[in-house]
Parts: structure tokens; sequence; C-alpha cells
């Protein structure tokens, strides 16, 4: 484990900085058996940092001096931590498979600043929303009236095959009932093309100066969209420059996930499956509660792998499940919001090597703090890895090999797709069972049932349905709620 601030002994141990004495002791016990006793030595830098922060931290009169001189140095604005599934490599004539996991943190003690929230709704009204979900929908903006502070910025556009500015930009203000009277009067009618109603929503974020505010599109649609998937990514990738997030939600089951993937990926925004209309309050109501707490916007991660190693795959744990991707060899991660770390979990590949070597990862974290009023906050960081002819059997840090457990999980769902999709069902088979299999083995029976479902029509049918399919990919992925809850990352 590598810290960008080897002061922070209570990051050290992974503690508060109200931890008891018995809670240090059993921190330091806990982090000393993942190191093997020949490697407990004074050239052991990640020992020794272990030790030096137990020993200052375990001496009352040592800890109180300690907490005095943190309180006399600048806050950090960020820090980054990382952990890697091992940092000596064994020398081998194969590809093998590394995992990097990379911790942002908030300071533990932050300059609370309320930034005010500028927020569109854009909802698909075509033929198929009609009845109980655009129903559901208007009940939940009705809820988000409430939720919203007094300068806070709300605007309402939905679509079908042409847009239309339901609420234009503005404080809500006395004006509440006027406003609900506008959107129960929305109407299901036509087509879908996601286009129209982002670009009417970006135009509608853009009536206020972008700088005074936490800027957020939430898109809601049942559907495909007709054509213009393209300029919806092209919009979406233009507007992430300018510091706007975007969430997507899916109502049932005909819509394009992937599609969805791509559209929040550009400002590290989410998207989510909601199944039922009954869930739809719920899931605006959470999400709307996330955005209104921000210390960091427009966090972006800059990997730089050294040539033997390629990026495989990218997932964001926290502050939820969603899939990364890099661009230009960064990472667009969206807001730290409130005191909730980022966490997100690297799949490397390693190739084959023919000599003992030092191997480095620079890393550069960039983001905005308004708080501090910095325009662009950096900090950076050098994993070093060591290729070896026999290299010490390490066991890898125990929180990554749990995210790398459910990273596998969902993965092992998306190659079943993947394998019916190309007409490989004789593989796709073989790998839904073994599906099956492991979602028993963590108690997961409902997912198991479901699975299990999609097995049986994948052997008389020879493909999955869309339902299934999606409840299987976003139970997958909330896995990793569970796994956050078992790691206690508020901690």
């Amino acid at each position: 484990m590598q810290h960008a601030n080897s002061y922070d002994f209570y990051r050290i141990l992974g503690i508060h900085a109200s931890a008891s004495a018995e809670a240090i002791e059993q921190a330091f016990l806990s982090l000393s058996t993942r190191i093997p006793p020949e490697l407990q030595t004074a050239d052991n830098p990640t020992y020794q940092r272990i030790v030096q922060a137990h020993q200052i931290l375990s001496d009352a009169k040592r800890r109180a001096a300690y907490d005095a001189f943190l309180n006399t140095q600048a806050a950090p604005v960020l820090r980054m931590e990382t952990e890697v599934s091992s940092e000596k490599i064994p020398l081998l004539d194969t590809a093998q498979i590394l995992y990097l996991f990379v911790n942002i943190y908030p300071p533990a003690q932050q300059n609370k600043v309320h930034i005010p929230l500028n927020l569109t709704l854009v909802i698909d009204r075509s033929t198929s929303m009609q009845g109980m979900r655009l129903e559901r929908v208007k009940a939940a903006v009705n809820l988000i009236l409430d939720k919203l502070a007094p300068e806070d910025v709300l605007s309402v556009v939905s679509f079908s095959d042409r847009a239309e500015t339901i609420l234009p930009a503005g404080n809500i203000g006395e004006n509440k009932s006027g406003l609900l009277i506008k959107i129960r009067g929305m109407q299901a009618s036509g087509g879908t093309e996601i286009y129209q109603g982002l670009q009417a929503g970006i135009t509608q974020l853009n009536q206020v100066s972008l700088a005074d505010y936490t800027n957020h599109l939430i898109l809601l649609t049942d559907g495909h969209t007709y054509g213009d998937a393209e300029k919806c990514l092209e919009l979406a990738e233009k507007t992430a420059a300018q510091g706007i997030g975007f969430s997507a939600f899916g109502l049932g089951s005909e819509w394009n996930d992937d599609f969805l993937d791509k559209l929040v990926s550009p400002s590290g925004g989410r998207s989510d499956y909601i199944e039922k209309p009954a869930q739809i309050i719920e899931y605006l109501q959470h999400h709307i509660n996330g955005l209104g707490d921000v210390y960091a916007r427009n966090v972006c991660l800059q990997v730089d792998l050294p040539k033997p190693m390629i990026l495989q795959y990218g997932f964001k744990l926290t502050p939820f499940a969603q899939p990364i991707f890099a661009e230009n060899k960064e990472f667009k991660l969206g807001n730290i919001e409130g005191r909730s770390p980022l966490k997100i979990l690297l799949e490397l590949n390693l190739q084959p090597q023919k000599k003992e070597v030092q191997l480095s990862i620079p890393l550069k974290l960039t983001a905005e703090i308004p708080s501090q009023k910095q325009s662009m906050h950096t900090a950076e960081e050098n994993v070093q890895l060591e290729i070896q002819t026999e290299p010490p059997q390490v066991e890898p840090p125990p929180e990554l090999l749990k995210a790398v457990r459910v990273l596998n999980i969902y993965r092992l769902n998306e190659k079943v797709r993947n394998e019916v999709e190309v007409g490989e069902l004789e593989a796709a088979t073989k790998r839904m069972k073994h599906l099956t299999t492991r979602l028993l083995e963590v108690g997961e029976t409902q997912l198991a049932q479901q699975a299990h479902m999609e097995l049986a029509r994948l052997e008389k049918m020879g493909d999955l349905s869309e339902e299934g399919r999606k409840r299987l990919k976003y139970g997958t992925r909330s896995l990793f709620s569970g796994l956050l809850q078992d790691l206690d990352l508020d901690q």
C-alpha cells in the first residue's frame, strides 16, 4: 500500500482519528498478520510504516503531540492511496493479470460550502411511457420540488420525436403550484429521439453561470433512440468538458443499456435500471440527495501504464458501481460527494517478460475544489512493481480481494451475453451454469434463480430475455453495495 502523505498514521492503520486504544491495537495486529514473518524487517517500507504508526498512536503522549501537529498543518485537499494485488511479480513467459485499487479521499475535516444545484430532468414521453410509468415520473418530480433548496435551479424537458420545455430553468420560489400543473399536463405520444431531449436540457442548464452550480442532467427513458445515438454521445462528450454531469435511468426492459453506459461515461455519471414504475420515486430521491453535497468536481485520473501493461477493464466502486472507460489514458470519475471516497478497480494485463525489471505506474489526479476556490487541484502517485525470478508469496490486501471477487461475478455475466451475441451458445451455456453456482456460493439466491431461468431459456431458445438479462446485469452490479458495507468505507 502506498500513501501520498506518509504522516497520516490514522490512514495507514485504516482508522478514525477518534479511534480507541483497542481499535488501534486491533488494526495493527490485522495489518501485521498480512505480512509474512520473513518480510517484517527494517528494510521493508510497508511494514515500517505500520510499525511507526502503531508506535505513535498507541502511546498517549506521543499521540497527543501528533494530533497537535496535525492541527497545525494545512489540511490536505485530496488523498490518493493505492493497493496492488502484488508488488513483486513472478518472471513468467506468459501473460499475467494484476489488479490496481485506487482510493481517493477527501480530507477528514472539510470546509463545508453548499453549492447550489442546477438540475435538468429530461423525461421520455413517447407512447410507450403512457400509463403508470409517466404517472410515477410526475409524482417523482413533485417530490423533487420539495427536496430542492430555494437557491437551486430546476428545469424539466419532455421529449418524444421532438422536445418540449415543461419548466424553464429557474428557482422554485413560490411558484410551485403552477409548476405542478405543468408537470401534470404531460401526455405520452410519438417515438423516441433522445438527442432532442438532451439538447433542450443542455440549453436549459446553460441559462445560469455553470461555475456557480453543481450542474447535472438526469435522463429517464424506456426505449431505444432512433438514429441519433452517435449525436447523443458526441453531445455528452462536449458537455462533460463544461462540467455538466449526466445520469441515465432505464425504465422497464426495452432500452439500450450499453448506450446509457457510454452516455454517462464522459462525465463519470451513473446509469441504472428501474424495473418497476413504483421504484422511480425512490431512485430519483436517492440520486438527487447525493448530488447536493459535493466536495470535489470533475475528478479525473490519468494512468500512464508502462509498455508491457495493457488496461483490460475499469470499474468505479463508490459512490456508485459503474464501469468506467479510459480516453487518452484518462478516467473521468465525476464528483466526490460529501465525505464519501471515490474508489476504482483496474484490471491490468502484464505481457510475458524475459528478465527481472522494475516497473512504475505514474498516476495523476486532477479535480476542482469549490470550497477552496481552486480551479484545479493536482495530486500524483507512483506505483512501483518488481518482476523477480522467485518473489515472496504475499497475500493480496483483503479489501482488494473482495472487490475482485465481486467484479469477476459481474464480468462473468457480461461474458455470457457477449457469447450469446456472437452465437457461441455452448460456451455461454457453460458460463451461465458457472454463474448460477457462483451466485449461490455468495448467498445471492434470487439472482441465482434468475440465472437458472435464463439458463433454461438459453438451452431451449438459444437467447436471453431482455428483462432477465438486465436483472442479472444490474443485480450483479449491485453486489458492490454489499461489498461496501463489508468494507465499511465510510469509516
